[in-house]
């Protein structure tokens, strides 16, 4: 393990075993420094990166604080799947697949999934409920070359993992794009939706680690079960 990434992970487990608590000051550079036998540099970098995350706050001549945290019952904007999620939430869940199908990418699907025309697909319709309340609708996109082997019971299940374990592919990131659109036919035919009129649309690009697109999926949150969260830090010019 990186130094400096031994010294993240202790902190951070700190805190989230509250021996170090919100708003208190945490132990000083030089006493990590004696306890890892590292740079004052070394732990900077881990305290930076805890910093960056909203975690820590270092204070000029008075120290570094722990960050008092807002809790969050259901954060939808993690890179994790729908069922690590609702794991880990303990929420009671299930998923639903009326569409599951391989499909060749077109004009007007490149156009929406900049998949290249031409490039088999796999087009899977999940709904995703919660609490007996069908409230997310994932749309997904998955290159066929790179998922050959995919069911439907995986779909089920959960694809992200039948990526990592089964096909032993890393997945970098997702870059996503969020807007409030009217609702569809679609989301009225497999959502409840109550009376609400428009959803939360979360667009994804994904990509594994050599750089690949190959996954476009359109979620689809009615407004009241979605939360979007993000720690911005502010940089002084």
């Amino acid at each position: 393990m990186i130094k400096y990434t031994k010294i993240y992970e202790y902190i951070r487990n700190k805190v989230n075993s509250r021996e170090f608590l919100p708003e208190e000051k945490i132990p000083s550079e030089n006493e990590f420094v004696k306890l890892f036998n590292v740079s004052r540099n070394t732990v900077r970098k881990a305290i930076e990166k805890l910093s960056h995350e909203g975690i820590l706050t270092p204070v000029h001549g008075k120290g570094v604080f722990v960050m008092k945290k807002i809790p969050i019952d259901f954060k939808l904007n993690d890179n994790q799947s729908f069922k690590e999620i609702s794991l880990k939430k303990h929420l009671n869940f299930k998923t639903y697949v009326p569409v599951f199908e391989i499909i060749t990418i077109d004009k007007d699907l490149n156009k929406r999934t900049n998949f290249e025309i031409g490039e088999r697909v796999f087009h899977i319709v999940r709904i995703r409920e919660i609490d007996s309340e069908k409230i997310i609708l994932d749309e997904n996109y998955f290159l066929y070359k790179y998922l050959e082997g995919l069911s439907e019971k995986v779909a089920y299940d959960s694809i992200y993992e039948f990526i990592e374990t089964i096909k032993f592919l890393k997945i970098k990131g997702t870059h996503k794009i969020i807007s409030v659109n009217k609702v569809t036919r679609q989301d009225i035919e497999y959502l409840d939706l109550k009376d609400f009129n428009n959803v939360v649309v979360v667009k994804n690009f994904s990509y594994l680690e050599n750089g690949t697109f190959f996954e476009y999926t359109e979620s689809h949150h009615r407004p009241d079960k979605f939360v979007f969260t993000s720690f911005a830090k502010r940089e002084k010019k």
